[in-house]
């Protein structure tokens, strides 16, 4: 075994993966990973226009998630004319079929606030995709979906509604094709980015703050209790400086492993400049997370051996 490298992953054509999410491509044997692949390289105006107009990019891994290849992105999203947006993919297996739970705004950007919706898409490969249609959310200002099955049968997603204080919103389905907004899930103050996973007996769910991403811990998916930040301090290893920014997880026995993005060519505390390429470009890494006394703790400078994934899939 050798040590995972930091960092993780960087996207050899654009510079600028983010929003990472993890799966196993049951098509190909291998593991695979969906990511906003923003245009880091694009003219340095002094606006937020290269974080839109982006797709989404796929790499793949053999051996357990210690190295990535860059493999493309995914094809079959735009449905219509022109340049669109594509951010922070949720992709999961229902077992036959996988569907991907997508971003999509309208065009290219040079502001924040653009309307956003969430786009449902099918495949039998992860590498090819039909769109199926574009969920009834009750606002149109909704990203960042996450989806988990529910014990009692069906399945819930939980998204950032923009328009009610970018808080954490959800919505139940009984197929992952029909929707029925639920109400808000978490709304102790401005975030986005959330991902639910259960480790260690309860269920858990990270928020994005922009200063770390905040610790949820509930026992029936609907109240739930806020803890500590993770990811708030800078790590010492490669590209790894900052907060870390909205996170995937991945359950493995006893340890969740968060895949997460950084800006490392920002410094904490000093103001973002959009028209820098050093400000734009991003890296992702790994951190192993576990349940202590109840509470779930980080510590990104772990150094963690390959593979942190089982090679031959879950």
């Amino acid at each position: 075994m050798s040590a995972i490298p930091k960092p993780l992953f960087r996207d050899p054509v654009q510079d600028g993966a983010a929003d990472p999410t993890v799966i196993w491509n049951r098509a190909f044997d291998e593991w695979w990973m969906f990511y906003t692949n923003r245009r880091v390289w694009s003219p340095p105006f002094d606006d937020v226009s290269w974080v839109f107009g982006t797709d989404i990019g796929i790499a793949s891994s053999e051996d357990g998630g210690a190295t990535w290849v860059y493999r493309g992105i995914a094809e079959g999203l735009e449905t219509g004319w022109g340049r669109n947006t594509f951010w922070a993919p949720e992709v999961i297996d229902d077992g036959e079929t996988y569907h991907m739970y997508a971003s999509c705004i309208e065009g290219i950007h040079s502001r924040w606030g653009a309307e956003g919706l969430i786009r449902h898409y099918t495949s039998e490969d992860l590498a090819h995709w039909e769109y199926q249609s574009t969920l009834e959310l009750d606002s149109r200002q909704v990203i960042d979906a996450c989806v988990l099955p529910l014990p009692e049968g069906g399945w819930r997603m939980w998204f950032k509604d923009s328009s009610r204080g970018s808080h954490t919103y959800t919505a139940d389905s009984p197929d992952l094709y029909r929707w029925r907004p639920t109400g808000p899930a978490v709304e102790n103050c401005a975030h986005e980015g959330p991902n639910v996973f259960a480790l260690g007996g309860s269920y858990w769910m990270l928020t994005d703050e922009w200063k770390g991403l905040r610790v949820h811990r509930s026992d029936d998916l609907r109240s739930w209790e806020i803890q500590d930040r993770i990811l708030a301090e800078s790590g010492t290893g490669a590209d790894d400086g900052g907060n870390g920014l909205h996170a995937d997880v991945v359950v493995v026995g006893d340890d969740a492993f968060v895949f997460y993005f950084t800006h490392p060519g920002r410094v904490p505390g000093e103001p973002i400049r959009d028209d820098l390429y050093a400000h734009r470009r991003t890296s992702i890494q790994v951190a192993r997370a576990h349940v202590v006394d109840g509470r779930l703790v980080c510590d990104r400078d772990e150094v963690l051996e390959g593979p942190v994934l089982p090679v031959s899939g879950p």
